[in-house]
């Protein structure tokens, strides 16, 4: 039961051996006509607006030190988040973020970078991150082994937080699907209303996690500045 229940997030699809389904993280963005993002419409108009917003509230937490087209990095990261997250909401189609090998392949280049970008050029300034300020003198060393461990585990925490999300409500939604066929037909309908409830909470969860997964990526990213 278990072992058919997890295989829902299984690569299947394969030709000559090679696994098709992760093509379904890059692939949707290609398909998407060239005109959406040239002509002017109402879809076109709030997607400007949501990226404005992003790119102030980015902007806003980098500080005036970061550099000039950082906060297009995280806002890439959101939307290629944010359209894994809803493509896999989709019947057929292959939830690449609740993979700890995309998720994960994403977050450790990112806090690999931040790191060594912050380690080279502001030493004293990484240093001082690991004491916060009004720590008594008897706590300074374990402080900074807490420091020390907190930051090293970051890049696991933003992927397992992302992939755990997914997984969870992709589990939600096969379980009551899978209970269709042995309750009655008259709790069908509460099967279906709660299905459709569980799928709008999805989709809530699929913005939610995106922007989380940017929001935080930001705030390690302005630490070493």
């Amino acid at each position: 039961m278990m072992s058919n229940l997890f295989s829902t997030f299984d690569p299947s699809t394969s030709i000559f051996n090679l696994s098709l389904n992760w093509t379904s993280t890059l692939i949707g963005l290609l398909i998407i006509p060239s005109l959406f993002w040239l002509t002017p419409s109402r879809i076109n108009i709030l997607w400007n607006k949501l990226n404005l917003t992003l790119h102030n509230e980015f902007k806003t937490l980098l500080g005036p030190k970061s550099f000039n087209g950082t906060t297009f990095i995280f806002i890439s990261i959101f939307i290629m988040m944010l359209f894994n997250n809803f493509m896999g909401l989709f019947p057929y189609i292959f939830t690449s973020t609740s993979h700890l090998a995309l998720t994960f392949a994403i977050a450790l280049p990112m806090w690999l970078s931040f790191m060594l970008f912050g380690w080279i050029n502001h030493t004293n300034h990484m240093f001082a991150h690991l004491v916060p300020q009004g720590t008594p003198p008897a706590l300074m060393s374990f402080m900074v082994l807490i420091e020390t461990i907190s930051n090293i585990i970051r890049p696991g925490t933003l992927a397992v937080r992302l992939a755990a999300n997914m997984i969870a409500g992709h589990l939600l939604l096969t379980l009551l699907g899978n209970t269709g066929p042995m309750i009655g037909f008259k709790l069908i309908s509460i099967l279906i209303i709660g299905q459709m409830m569980l799928l709008i909470l999805e989709s809530a969860v699929a913005m939610i996690q995106a922007y989380v997964f940017s929001i935080l990526s930001t705030l390690y990213s302005s630490e070493v500045y």
